[in-house]
């Protein structure tokens, strides 16, 4: 039986056609965005979106965590440093090759339909619940068996406060 538009599952199916669409748009406007500032909303919106997505796949902690990390301190480290380098007065042409866009969106176009080819032929299957996703039990394992990738999660965000400085010291003239 298949949930009802009106019911609490198809109100969660479309909460989260929304947010997916929320990060698609998002990420397009950071990627083709004419102005740096634009561009960071977009980068925004898509961090807010990908974090409803970790909330969908029931990790409320990781969702949290994705929008403190990558919305509050690197979006916004992100839109300190562009508003502290210097304005630029005239837009840059970038003589490039003719083929290379064609090219590159053909690329594209044939791995999204490859990709959704796939998702439509795979068997979906409900893996069991691991364990409750609690707080204490997400740090145990960070602090575990993930203590690599909770340390590379703090050398990107070293990485971003070291980029962050060195676009300011430049600062304005």
């Amino acid at each position: 039986m298949t949930p009802s538009v009106f019911s609490a599952d198809g109100l969660v199916g479309i909460i989260f056609l929304l947010m997916l669409a929320a990060t698609l748009v998002g990420g397009i406007v950071a990627v083709t965005a004419k102005r740096l500032v634009r561009a960071v909303a977009g980068l925004i919106v898509c961090f807010v979106g990908v974090a409803s997505m970790y909330f969908f796949l029931n990790a409320p902690f990781v969702s949290m965590m994705q929008i403190l990390i990558y919305v509050g301190a690197i979006a916004v480290m992100i839109a300190f440093a562009i508003m502290l380098a210097d304005p630029e007065n005239k837009l840059q042409q970038r003589k490039g090759n003719v083929v290379n866009s064609p090219v590159g969106f053909c690329c594209a176009a044939l791995i999204t339909v490859g990709l959704v080819a796939l998702a439509f032929r795979a068997k979906w299957i409900a893996f069991a619940k691991i364990n409750d996703g609690s707080v204490d039990e997400v740090g145990t394992q960070l602090l575990t068996s993930h203590a690599m990738a909770f340390e590379l999660v703090s050398l990107v965000l070293l990485i971003a406060i070291i980029g962050a400085l060195i676009i300011a010291k430049e600062g304005r003239r």
